[in-house]
């Protein structure tokens, strides 16, 4: 696919998201990361359970560099799947397990993440599928809203619309309150570890709206991306800001895990605010960083100015890192 922004993309990208044309280039994309993970069993990261109490989450590694998620209260034998982009590793540890899902929640309409919506449908026949409403997500049956609360057993999810990298994004919250730890937010392709999404479908504004929302949830939030970019993400930041020291140690620690396979996640929102660029356009450092500039002097950290400086941060991290 073109380089995102052009008018090559727009049409494909059109096309991608709202057709089965791009159901058909996903298929393509499985194959290819088959093939080339197959000395590593398939997989791009080890199975990795976490547990808190009554609660377990497994990151389910899937193509190239994507997780889906099984969210599972033990107490109440409940279980939820989260962004299955490809059905059948998430149908193989079900399986394994003797797990029947409750349900499905997608972020958003982008087959890495929505791809195994209609298989699931097919293997499990009364699993309802969720997703935003205002997405376009394929083969989903129950649309949601911004504001909507989830029940299923013991695990309460509340969702919140995230535009920027699509019109419709979703997070979702867990409310981490039943079992002695911080909410979880799943959030798709707003927010990775040290990163976020491209703004394929709104402004800077618009994403940088979304990512206060973020930063203004409590610093023990764990935070579940749609992709292990971690590395990439760290080796930005430091380029970015080489003196910032969290950011080293972060990256030392997640190049110790890409070793040996391990995911990366969770991070915490705390974390992300000290090493996360697009997280720290509120900080005084930022636009001396940037070399932004207001009246022959460095810009204050207004709104404007700071989605400005979110337009600055992913050119310079296209620049050394693209990816889509």
């Amino acid at each position: 696919m073109a380089k995102a922004g052009g008018c090559m993309f727009r049409i494909g990208y059109f096309f991608y998201t709202r057709t089965r044309v791009g159901y058909y280039y996903h298929q393509r994309d499985i194959a290819k990361a088959k093939e080339k993970l197959k000395d590593c069993g398939g997989h791009h990261s080890n199975l990795t359970p976490f547990d808190y109490g009554d609660l377990q989450i497994v990151p389910i590694p899937m193509l190239l560099d994507n997780y889906a998620y099984l969210v599972t209260d033990r107490r109440t034998n409940t279980s939820v799947v989260i962004d299955p982009g490809h059905a059948e590793p998430v149908q193989v540890y079900l399986s394994g397990r003797n797990i029947m899902p409750d349900a499905v929640l997608v972020t958003h309409k982008h087959w890495d993440h929505s791809g195994g919506n209609k298989e699931m449908r097919q293997h499990y026949p009364n699993i309802r599928v969720y997703g935003s409403g205002s997405d376009h997500v394929h083969d989903i049956t129950h649309p949601l809203q911004a504001g909507e609360t989830l029940e299923f057993g013991g695990l309460k999810f509340n969702t919140m619309i995230t535009p920027g990298h699509t019109t419709g994004h979703m997070v979702y919250i867990l409310d981490g309150s039943p079992y002695g730890v911080g909410d979880s937010i799943f959030s798709g392709d707003l927010l990775f570890l040290a990163g976020c999404g491209r703004m394929f479908e709104g402004t800077a504004e618009t994403m940088l709206h979304s990512l206060d929302q973020i930063y203004s949830l409590p610093n023990d939030t764990l935070i579940w991306p749609g992709h292990e970019y971690a590395r990439e993400n760290l080796e930005f930041s430091c380029h970015l800001e080489p003196e910032n020291q969290t950011a080293k140690e972060k990256l030392k620690w997640v190049k110790s895990q890409r070793e040996k396979r391990f995911c990366t996640c969770p991070s915490i929102v705390q974390e992300e605010k000290q090493y996360n660029p697009f997280l720290r356009t509120r900080e005084e450092s930022m636009p001396r960083v940037l070399g932004i500039v207001k009246d022959g002097i460095f810009a204050t950290a207004d709104d404007a100015t700071r989605a400005r400086m979110l337009c600055e941060i992913r050119e310079r991290k296209d620049q050394l890192n693209y990816k889509l």
